[in-house]
Order: C-alpha cells, then sequence, then structure tokens
C-alpha cells in the first residue's frame, strides 16, 4: 500500500467516517479508529473544541490533507473576504486546482490530483500550470495535456462512472477538459459527509 493510501485510510478511521465516500474505504468495513486502542469503544463526550477541531480535521482531511498553515491561509483569505466566512473557505477550497481537477473526475482521488498538478500533467487556459493550491476563476478551461491522456489512470477514471461532474462545472470526458462555469455554495459541493465550516470558523476565531 502506497504511503498516499495509509494517509488517506487513516484519516478516514481516524473520523470514524467514509471521507471521500468510496466503495473501497477501510470504515466500511471497521468503523473503529486507528491504533492498538481504537476498538476499545470508549469515547469521551466530546467538548466544544472537540467538535470544532473533528469539523476542521474532515475539511482539511477531504481536501487531501492539507497543511495548517496552508489551511490557516485559506482562513485568514476567507476572513478578509466580504459574505459569510464559511461560504468563502469552501469556496477557496474548491477553486484549488487539485479540486477542479478531481472535480472533473480526470483522477480517482484528491491525493492523486495534487501529485497529478504538481507533475505538470494539467493545463489552465492552454498554459501548464502546476501549483496545486493555484485559484481557477470563472470561465477558466483546465485540460488534461495532450501527452498525459493516455495515463491508465486518467482513461480508468474518466471511464469510471464513480462520481459526478457537480453542475457548477462544464465538462467533455472525450477530450478530457472542463471548465469552472461558477463559483459553488457550501449547498452546491457533493460532499460524502456533512461539512461544517461554521464549527471551522469558530475554532479559528477562539
Amino acid at each position: 500500500m502506497s504511503k498516499r493510501l495509509e494517509t488517506k485510510y487513516k484519516i478516514n478511521r481516524r473520523l470514524g467516517l467514509n471521507l471521500w465516500g468510496r466503495p473501497k474505504s477501510p470504515v466500511n468495513s471497521r468503523s473503529y479508529g486507528p491504533g492498538q486502542h481504537g476498538q476499545n469503544g470508549r469515547r469521551k463526550k466530546p467538548t466544544d473544541y472537540g467538535i470544532q477541531l473533528t469539523a476542521k480535521q474532515k475539511l482539511k482531511g477531504y481536501y487531501g490533507n492539507i497543511g495548517e498553515k496552508q489551511f490557516r491561509k485559506l482562513f485568514e483569505k476567507a476572513s478578509s473576504k466580504r459574505g459569510d466566512t464559511g461560504e468563502n473557505l469552501i469556496e477557496l477550497l474548491e477553486r484549488r486546482l487539485d479540486s477542479v481537477v478531481y472535480r472533473l473526475c480526470f483522477v480517482p482521488t484528491v491525493f492523486a490530483a495534487r501529485q497529478f498538478v504538481n507533475h505538470g500533467h494539467v493545463l489552465v487556459n492552454g498554459k501548464r500550470v502546476n501549483i496545486p493550491s493555484y485559484l481557477v476563476s470563472e470561465g477558466d478551461v483546465i485540460e488534461v495535456r495532450q501527452k498525459s491522456k493516455e495515463i491508465p489512470m486518467v482513461i480508468e477514471s474518466v471511464k469510471s462512472g464513480e462520481r459526478e461532474v457537480p453542475d457548477y462545472m462544464e465538462s467533455d470526458p472525450k477530450a478530457m477538459k472542463g471548465k469552472l462555469l461558477r463559483i459553488p455554495n457550501l449547498a452546491d459541493v457533493p460532499y460524502p459527509v456533512q461539512m461544517e465550516p461554521n464549527l471551522v470558523i469558530e475554532f479559528y476565531s477562539r
């Protein structure tokens, strides 16, 4: 098992939920946490802090276990914008290039999306961009480089049908190309589990 898969599965088991809604998640058969004490079943009633921390871990984990420093910067940027900070945070997360690549089903996981972008397989408006945190704007065209369209992982992911492309994006699977049509709200994002960005905001506002 690759380090990336181990990390992904550990996040699922630590949180006790199938964060990405994948059929092969270990949580589907083992709902207890990882480690030697994972099965003892004795869990304390969570505090407000614990509930807020879990909400943050879910959101960070879902987007590929973003580092704390980078995630806090996203929160600060969301706070500085007009409007609801929680909605702003979701907007920034969904506009990340690796998130867009994942939503367009070019790759099977958010972890693969980050690596895919890092390795220079993605074009934005015809130019190669290898920064996963690059923020895509409305109308930007995202496509897989011509040479990268033959990668088996990409072909399999596009054909798998495991996930649907959300309606705030336009997709051309045959051309392996897509577009961000509009900035989504929290209610638009197809999370397999409930996300609570308001609790994340409370966590950082303590």
